[in-house]
């Protein structure tokens, strides 16, 4: 065999020439090729069995490297290995079926009950102050994304029946309840829009030049709410959607319903806001048993 490192080199030629990838993708590549002889420890690179590339990845994850840095690390090696394969020069792929640790998972942040209220009931009488109120209270009362609720038109809300006709993800749409006191602030919003509003703007959310809100308007706005209501924590609008998720579930416990209302596709989006409702149990659990935690 040859040198470890020629494989290496005639692959990054490969990338270069024949994928004609990026100059900042060749370096990350050679810098992963690199890794993966600095590992092999004078090993040829093609020599190297499956337990050589778990025994890797246990040392680097060990070592602190982020699961998802070692996912992308190992889609590098499994891409060589698949070149060499291709040209003989190994029987199989010592990573096929070796995956990252699992990264963990995030929750969501969502606001307390009465901060979600307060924050969405401020309201200065102003026509900004009284279209905000709107805006936000059905952001909480109907779990939309902020595209979904700067997308809504007049016509997408049916005050009488109580609900609005959303447009999600891949253009799907779905039926949403209107809580009362959203469709309140919409009755009262809608006489202020009707002298804001460009001729012909169908949008139910306009600013001051007459046009279809932005989200980047709405990410501001409600940064500058939350200041105003005493809200400590940094809050965005997808904020008000993990809250409404989070609420109807505490009080509901249905999770096919916060499904359809959130329109998720898949359940296990959902899913993440029962770990949130858990995670609130505890909390009171904490703070209220005398005998939750063992005193130091």
């Amino acid at each position: 065999m040859s040198l470890p490192a020629s494989a290496i080199a005639r692959y990054l030629d490969f990338l270069r020439h024949e994928r004609r990838l990026a100059a900042h993708t060749l370096t990350a590549y050679s810098r992963d090729g690199e890794l993966l002889v600095k590992l092999a420890a004078g090993r040829d690179p093609r020599s190297l069995a499956p337990v050589d590339i778990r025994r890797f990845v246990a040392a680097l994850h060990g070592g602190g490297l982020a699961p998802r840095s070692l996912a992308r690390l190992l889609s590098s090696w499994r891409g060589f290995y698949d070149w060499l394969a291709r040209h003989g020069e190994v029987a199989a792929n010592p990573c096929k079926g070796i995956r990252a640790p699992r990264a963990a998972r995030t929750l969501p942040e969502a606001l307390s009950p009465d901060d979600a209220s307060r924050l969405v009931a401020l309201d200065d009488g102003t026509g900004t102050g009284v279209r905000d109120r709107a805006l936000f209270e059905m952001a909480y009362s109907c779990g939309l994304r902020v595209s979904e609720l700067t997308g809504l038109d007049l016509a997408s809300v049916d005050a009488a029946a109580g609900e609005v006709r959303v447009t999600g993800k891949g253009s799907k749409t779905r039926i949403v309840p209107v809580g009362g006191p959203a469709l309140e602030a919409l009755a009262r919003w809608l006489p202020v829009r009707a002298g804001l509003a460009a001729a012909g703007e169908a949008a139910l959310f306009v600013g001051r030049s007459g046009k279809r809100l932005s989200t980047r308007e709405v990410q501001r706005r409600i940064k500058r709410r939350a200041l105003a209501a005493g809200i400590t924590v940094d809050v965005h609008p997808h904020m008000l959607r993990h809250s409404f998720a989070s609420h109807v579930l505490q009080s509901s416990g249905d999770l096919r319903a916060v499904q359809e209302m959130l329109g998720h596709a898949s359940i296990a989006s959902t899913q993440v806001y029962t770990h949130l409702d858990f995670q609130h149990l505890a909390k009171v659990y904490d703070a209220a048993h005398p005998r939750a935690r063992r005193k130091g």
